[in-house]
């Protein structure tokens, strides 16, 4: 059998140039999107994380007591562990730290509500992180709770 189609011509084959077009065309526009993310003209949230020296300096971390969540899963029950850390601005950590108490009732209202194969599912964290945030701003102050970290998360 020869290597002819129905035509009777010889297929064609790829070039080194069409390859090498390829090639630039791919890092170019790699380059492009790296550019534009770290330049902070896309995703802008990225460039926040980076705090200068005096940002850095006005927040403390406040530890928040941990939790341990009974879950009801069918016949099986489960624990969640949960332990965060509130970043605060250091003017707002008396404020913040008097309404501990509602914060955790928060929290614990929250977790409690949720079903174990919730809790398993990928990327449920990130997702965990936001809303307890929220939650939190909305007791705490908008201005006062700028993130929460998560320090440990085990369910079992």
């Amino acid at each position: 059998m020869s290597d002819t189609n129905s035509t009777g011509k010889a297929p064609q084959k790829f070039g080194k140039a069409r390859l090498f077009i390829g090639l630039t065309v791919a890092l170019a526009l790699g380059a492009a999107g790296f550019l534009t993310v770290h330049s902070g003209l896309l995703f802008s949230g990225v460039g926040a994380l980076r705090a200068t020296g005096a940002e850095a300096r006005n927040v403390t971390f406040l530890p928040l007591d941990p939790i341990t969540i009974t879950l009801q899963d069918g016949e099986r029950t489960r624990h969640l562990r949960f332990a965060a850390s509130l970043e605060v601005e250091r003017s707002a950590m008396n404020a913040v730290t008097r309404l501990m108490p509602r914060i955790l009732d928060v929290l614990n209202s929250y977790l409690s509500a949720l079903e174990p194969e919730t809790l398993a599912a990928p990327g449920t964290l990130l997702r965990l992180r936001a809303q307890m945030l929220r939650r939190v701003r909305i007791v705490a102050g908008e201005d006062d709770v700028r993130d929460l970290l998560i320090t440990e998360f085990v369910l079992n």
